[in-house]
């Protein structure tokens, strides 16, 4: 059957009708691609209608072939300025339903406050990182090794009594003091070192107004060739003067830790008496055995205390249990 020319501009005309009243009436942008590949695409019904251009007289089809671009390219400006109308409108509700009213009462949320266990270790990491300190960390629960046996701390050594500890059914345990992650951190690295190694440690204490089962210490550790205990007394005491904020009488007791020789405990004298803060003393040659440093080259000083102790001599707090009630009339002051 021939199709005539009448015929498929008849055609075009009616095409080029229904797609701009379908254009028109489209309210969302996955309905207007719908149209765009039901009249425009490969298989859309433009190419249907072209389909018959093979059966008109050679002289019509280039008559049909420019109608079909013209309604092609109409449909194509309908189609794009359809797009940014139901895109412009997508943007001006997106606006409207997120728009703030400023005249509203905003909700009120309460800034938090820092703990101040936690702004006294802050402190204290601070000023030894002034110092040219490193910060390291290790595991809370630990292994007999290196809480005790690299410390210099035998099984039967009298001073694990004063340490007694939580025991995991593993033979794992949860540590006394942060001294392992001094051990760790040797075994891993060469001297010259300087570390401040902060955090939780765990004793069977009874729990009182001085004493907890959970605490938290802070020790440092430098290690190198040359170091003596001259070194160690200058840098605690210009530690103390920035933690206490004033030159303060200090004094050095002689003491015993199984990972120091010679050891010492630290007094300082606040508010009219003697106060101890700390436990120091050098490297133990055993010790550093223990990580692979030759004593005969390396010397090496430690010291650690607790961050309680300190946030209770700053703040003057009388009970160490009121750091760990979350009671809100306490930490508000702060």
């Amino acid at each position: 059957m021939t199709t005539t020319l009448s015929e498929l501009e008849a055609q075009l005309a009616a095409l080029k009708q229904d797609a701009t009243n379908a254009i028109a009436a489209a309210s969302t942008l996955a309905q207007l691609e719908e149209l765009r590949v039901g009249y425009l695409g490969k298989k859309g019904q433009l190419s249907k209608v072209l389909g018959g251009l093979g059966k008109l007289d050679a002289s019509d089809r280039p008559r049909i072939g420019a109608l079909a671009n013209e309604v092609k390219e109409a449909l194509q400006n309908d189609l794009d300025r359809k797009r940014t109308t139901l895109q412009e409108a997508q943007i001006q509700a997106a606006l409207e339903s997120e728009t703030l009213d400023v005249t509203m009462p905003g909700v009120y949320r309460p800034l938090g406050r820092k703990h101040p266990l936690n702004s006294t270790i802050d402190r204290i990491v601070d000023i030894f990182v002034g110092l040219g300190y490193t910060v390291a960390q290790g595991p809370e629960m630990e292994t007999d090794y290196y809480n005790f046996e690299a410390l210099n701390t035998p099984a039967d050594h009298p001073a694990r009594d004063m340490q007694d500890t939580f025991y995991l059914p593993d033979g794992n345990l949860l540590r006394t003091h942060t001294s392992s992650v001094q051990i760790r951190y040797m075994e891993e690295n060469e001297p010259p070192i300087r570390i401040v190694a902060p955090g939780r440690c765990y004793r069977r204490d009874t729990v009182d107004a001085t004493h907890s089962a959970v605490f938290h210490q802070v020790e440092i550790l430098a290690v190198d060739q040359g170091l003596t205990f001259t070194d160690l007394k200058g840098t605690i005491k210009v530690f103390l003067e920035e933690m206490f904020g004033a030159e303060l009488p200090i004094r050095f007791r002689g003491s015993y830790f199984p990972f120091t020789e010679p050891s010492a405990e630290v007094d300082v004298q606040w508010q009219g008496r003697w106060l101890e803060v700390m436990g120091c003393g050098m490297v133990d040659p055993n010790v550093l055995k223990k990580v692979g440093y030759d004593p005969e080259v390396y010397t090496g000083f430690a010291a650690g205390f607790g961050a309680e102790r300190f946030a209770m001599v700053l703040h003057q707090i009388d009970d160490v249990r009121r750091m760990y009630s979350s009671d809100l009339r306490f930490l508000r002051q702060f």
